[in-house]
């Protein structure tokens, strides 16, 4: 490791302990290797603006931020929620059900947990709390159903591996499909023996005119996804385009279909998205200048070489990846992991032959766990915050789920 390399991890360390803006702690280590190296910081620009004008993907990540915003804002989430429950019906432990069928259906509109739990969550929490859920599992199961989110298409860590990797984003949203379904039936059956074991209700039996009636009403929000998926399978739309058509056709249902969204809202829904595009915008572009050192010190070349002198084998690759991915996701944020770590191993999955849409769900599935693992977990300071419950208890229901 050259001396540059090393003052930059000293600095990025530093940051990361002293609890600083990741994105600002990424610049900040970069102008400090430029420095040291006595190279010309305007390169720091240059590889900044070059990741956002050679990369056309990457808009489809804030049109998807903004389609989040305004289902959170209209009645969207709420239709949702209701369809869900009619879908569950009289199954003991209804609510837990419902949450997690809600969060795979809200998940294929936005593809972020983030905005999972902060949106279908507060209801989701409120309803199984209300109906004599203990809170803790209710948090736990509402975090670990939102990590669905950014599996199941469209999804906003797949678009940004797609632009790391080169990979086509139909293809990766094609595989999260099945995995995502899995994971939800998974966790039913541990919601199922939980709710017998803790004697936790039933839900209301719903005849089949009102269940009709819920279907057509949630059916403009429900449309959301597949317009989405069709446009993009077809190849009518590019991810991108099927972003910007989910956030118009966003606001067309929650101003028209449901009435619930005013000029007013809408404003404050652009501030929020350009907040959210904002730092997820400075955390990329920071990244860039990153894997431009990374690249010019060879480090991820000397990396492939050291693990490739370890093993050769792909199943022990793929193990050594998700034990790694994890123990990350236990302390940093997903974003920092998927910027800065993720380049690195890409060229090794590569020269391993391992399926480059696999290794992106693989990845990105560990780091929707680590949301939802103490001590960081994002997913759970959301949830304790949302519901005003000690996050203690919540970290102890989580560890099953998980």
């Amino acid at each position: 490791m050259s001396f540059p390399l090393l003052v930059t991890l000293i600095v990025f360390i530093l940051i990361f302990i002293l609890r600083m803006p990741i994105a600002i702690g990424m610049l900040s280590a970069s102008a400090c290797y430029f420095l040291v190296k006595g190279g010309d910081l305007s390169l720091i620009v240059n590889q900044v603006m070059n990741t956002y004008y050679t990369n056309y993907v990457i808009i489809a990540v804030p049109l998807f931020i903004f389609t989040a915003n305004v289902m959170n804002t209209g009645k969207i989430t709420d239709m949702i929620f209701t369809f869900a429950g009619g879908l569950a019906g009289r199954m003991r432990g209804a609510l837990g059900h419902v949450n997690i069928l809600a969060s795979l259906i809200f998940s294929g509109m936005t593809g972020s947990a983030i905005a999972d739990a902060a949106g279908l969550g507060k209801i989701e929490i409120a309803a199984m709390k209300e109906d004599g859920y203990d809170a803790e599992f209710a948090c736990a199961i509402t975090a670990a159903s939102a990590t669905i989110g950014p599996i199941f298409p469209p999804s906003i860590p797949l678009v940004i591996y797609a632009m790391l990797s080169s990979t086509s984003v139909g293809a990766l949203f094609m595989g999260g499909m099945i995995p995502a379904v899995l994971l939800a039936l998974f966790l039913m059956v541990y919601v199922a023996i939980i709710a017998k074991k803790r004697n936790y209700p039933r839900g209301e039996k719903i005849v089949w005119k009102t269940f009709l009636r819920f279907s057509l009403r949630a059916l403009p929000a429900l449309l959301t996804p597949v317009i989405l998926l069709v446009g993009i399978y077809t190849g009518v739309m590019t991810p991108t385009e099927a972003g910007a058509i989910a956030g118009l056709y966003a606001i067309l249902v929650s101003v028209v279909a449901y009435k619930a969204m005013g000029l007013d809202d809408l404003l404050e829904v652009v501030k929020t998205s350009i907040k959210d595009i904002g730092a997820t915008s400075i955390m990329i572009g920071a990244a860039a200048v990153i894997s431009y050192i990374v690249a010019r010190e060879q480090l991820a070349a000397n990396i492939a070489n050291w693990i490739l002198n370890i093993t050769t084998n792909k199943a022990t690759f793929l193990i050594l990846v998700n034990v790694f991915i994890l123990i990350l996701g236990m302390f940093m944020d997903t974003s920092t992991i998927q910027l800065v770590f993720v380049p690195i191993l890409i060229p090794v999955a590569s020269t391993l032959g391992i399926n480059m849409i696999h290794f992106g769900l693989v990845v990105t599935f560990n780091m929707m766990v680590g949301l939802s693992t103490p001590p960081f977990g994002m997913l759970l300071f959301i949830t304790a915050g949302i519901s005003g419950t000690p996050l203690k208890g919540i970290m102890r229901e989580i560890i099953w789920p998980l």
